[in-house]
């Protein structure tokens, strides 16, 4: 790593701290008065409560246990349970995803593990709490073979079900009052699901879709793109997100006497325009229920009532997406029945995380806004709201973008140097979202004096499911040239970017990305960050956790049908093209990409006489997320970028 000058580097610490002064609040969850959050108060993320009016944040867990990035827990970070005067948490161990439920009181307490013997040894997440029966549905994935149980536990009892075991999923999609049963969901690839419940006796019933078993080689099979539902008051059928009718995604009524069959619900009342798609659905009493969409990358959200007779959706009130709660991205929205009052966390591109009380429909009361998070000692005028900066691609295809350009209050001048940064996923999406590890990273590197170039090229959501598709077996390939394109012939013509002093960037596809570009494109770049980015395809996917093994064999390929594409699309087979500095960074306990595939990178480049630089986090696993990490690693990133594009 470069020596830079002291007040150099002193001024861009400063930076990076005052960014990283402002705390994450995040998933909150009201109840009884008391509103009870994820935040990284303590310098880690943790569990918290307070008044919901405001006050000091309580913690709820003892100070050595760290909680993940909800984001990647496939489920329930936590769940209060009222009724029962307790809390359900998922723990893993510094970010390893090996996730076990455990139960503290509601004003904390040392976690004790829940029904303990079900979930030894696999790697659990809390799919869906149902408060009226205080029964936790959760998804078990085993470490040995690929098989995922749903497991139904009585919270109260601590009694345990097994409802149904798959190589697919079998993840509870939808909870159905009056009935002994729920509705069971197995996922090949994005959007392909099928439905079905099991009876009394431990059959299968279909409800909607073919089995992947069943299916014929050359049959084709519409993508339903299910999301996560809710059996409407009556009992008679769910309500729940689809794509059968509307790529974009619209909801959809599947009356459980009527396997097979989808009806369209019509929605009134939508006040937001732009691109985008349908996000969720939340119930919040009766047939009154919550719908999120995402727009052009920011949230929206509305509560509203479902007519079971007319097939239609009519929405009483904007929660998100006006006013203070606009342009930015929804982090956790939580009705409290007892009250009718809504519990929100947003943020924007500019601004933290805030924690905000809604008054009940047709309340008086105007929001409440229980935090001030700020990042200190830096104006907001000095930081960058970004600009949109889509492009039609080499083939025509719409790529939605934003250009992240220094603040004019900073005084510099010229064309400024080009950090490309490439999202994971890849089916996720770049958004004005300050919560997480990126949007504080543009942010350091725009003070600093660079551009930012975010594309969500083809294969991210946010954009329907046919957009979000268009990655699957074709990793490198489509996506690849969008990259290839916005550098050769989008960005060349902005006359504030200087793309001959060009970096790239990503975390985890974004690294396997970021790999890819620098070796089969090396004269576009001066430098390049992979951040836990798989290097070969084939040791990337045999060191997959079992149970994901089946979705990346469809997906991506098959490691014994598919040895050639795979072997053409690995960074490893043209890493002797790269020609420009390298920085490695990995977490030791990451689960998805394992440390040895970056150190097999690593040694091979420095074998070939590469200058490449290594850093390793040995308490983080899939993320950097405890706050002494987070100072190091963007501290990291920017002197690389500093040294080598300057």
């Amino acid at each position: 790593m470069a020596i830079v000058a002291a007040d150099t580097a002193g001024r861009r610490a400063d930076r990076i701290e005052s960014l990283l002064s402002a705390r994450l609040f995040v998933e909150p969850q009201l109840a009884n008065d008391r509103l009870t959050f994820a935040s990284n108060l303590s310098g880690h993320l943790s569990l918290y409560a307070m008044d919901a009016t405001g006050g000091v944040p309580e913690p709820l867990l003892p100070p050595q246990i760290a909680l993940q990035n909800p984001e990647l827990v496939g489920g329930y970070l936590f769940h209060v349970v009222p009724a029962l005067g307790q809390i359900v948490v998922m723990l893993d161990t510094d970010g390893d995803e090996n996730y076990v439920p455990h139960v503290i009181p509601l004003d904390g307490g040392f976690p004790e593990p829940l029904a303990e013997e079900t979930f030894a040894g696999g790697r659990s997440h809390l799919v869906h709490v149902e408060e009226t029966s205080a029964t936790a549905y959760f998804a078990v994935e085993s470490r040995e073979e690929s098989l995922t149980t749903a497991i139904s536990v009585d919270l109260a009892s601590g009694t345990t079900r097994t409802i149904w075991r798959s190589g697919y999923g079998g993840f509870v999609a939808a909870e159905t009052p009056g009935r002994s049963s729920v509705v069971l969901a197995d996922g090949y690839t994005m959007g392909d699901i099928v439905l079905y419940e099991v009876d009394a006796s431990g059959e299968r019933r279909i409800l909607y879709g073919t089995p992947i078993e069943e299916r014929e080689a050359e049959g084709e099979y519409p993508l339903s793109g299910f999301g996560f539902g809710y059996g409407a008051a009556s009992g008679s059928g769910v309500l729940l997100p689809t794509t059968l009718a509307d790529d974009a995604g619209s909801l959809g009524f599947l009356d459980l006497a009527r396997p097979g069959e989808v009806q369209p619900v019509t929605i009134s009342g939508i006040a937001h325009e732009g691109v985008g798609e349908l996000a969720g659905i939340q119930r919040l009493e009766g047939d009154r229920y919550a719908i999120t969409f995402n727009i052009d990358g920011c949230s929206w959200a509305y509560a509203g009532s479902f007519d079971e007779e007319r097939l239609t959706f009519g929405i009483g009130r904007v929660l998100v997406g006006e006013g203070e709660l606009a342009g930015g991205v929804l982090h956790g929205l939580h009705y409290d029945e007892g009250s009718g009052r809504y519990a929100i966390a947003f943020c924007t591109a500019t601004s933290p995380t805030q924690l905000h009380v809604l008054p009940s429909d047709g309340g008086s009361a105007p929001p409440a806004r229980l935090t001030r998070e700020r990042a200190l000692g830096l104006d907001p005028e000095l930081l960058s709201a970004g600009e949109d900066a889509s492009f039609e691609s080499h083939d025509g295809l719409r790529v939605s973008a934003r250009l992240y350009l220094p603040s004019s209050e900073l005084g510099y001048e010229g064309a400024r140097p080009l950090v490309y940064y490439v999202h994971g996923g890849p089916q996720s999406q770049e958004r004005p979202n300050f919560a997480w590890f990126s949007m504080p990273l543009v942010q350091i590197l725009t003070l600093e004096g660079f551009a930012v170039f975010v594309p969500n090229a083809r294969g991210s959501t946010g954009y329907g499911l046919d957009y979000s598709t268009r990655v699957d077996r074709d990793w490198g390939g489509l996506d690849r040239l969008d990259h290839v394109h916005a550098m050769t012939e989008v960005l060349p013509h902005d006359e504030r970017v200087d793309t001959s002093r060009a970096g790239v960037v990503g975390r985890s596809y974004g690294g396997y990305m970021t790999l890819t570009l620098a070796a089969r494109h090396p004269e576009l770049w001066r430098g390049a960050v992979d951040m836990f980015g798989p290097y070969d395809l084939f040791t990337f996917m045999d060191r997959l956790p079992e149970t994901w093994k089946p979705y990346f064999a469809l997906t991506v390929g098959d490691p014994e049908k598919d040895a050639d594409f795979i072997v053409e699309r690995s960074p490893k087979t043209h890493i002797e093209d790269i020609s420009c500095p390298l920085l490695v960074i990995q977490g030791q306990n990451d689960p998805r990409v394992v440390e040895r595939e970056s150190r097999d990178l690593v040694e091979q480049l420095r074998s070939l006489g590469r200058d490449v630089d290594y850093l390793v986090f040995d308490d983080e696993g899939h993320d950097v997320l405890k706050l002494g990490n987070r100072v190091r690693c963007y501290e990291t990133i920017v002197g690389f970028f500093e040294q080598h594009l300057s």
